[in-house]
């Protein structure tokens, strides 16, 4: 795959004021999503595919990863 151009850095609009949140950044042809942690904005950021990012969304909506 070639290096996809990404669009900006945006933030959930339900964060606590960008103080504990992570933000996404997709590729301009939709192929893969990056996330990264808001307070390490330097640091690194995991790569998704697009189906990746659908199922870990799905996953999360579901309570699949709660730990209790």
């Amino acid at each position: 795959m070639s290096d996809p151009t990404f669009r900006r850095w945006r933030k959930s609009t339900r964060s606590d004021g960008g103080q504990n949140c992570v933000e996404v950044s997709d590729a301009v042809d939709g192929s893969v999503m990056r996330v990264r942690d808001s307070k390490d904005q330097a640091g690194p950021a995991l790569t998704f595919t697009r189906a990746g990012w659908t199922a870990f969304i799905a996953g999360a909506k579901a309570r699949t990863f709660d730990l209790s």
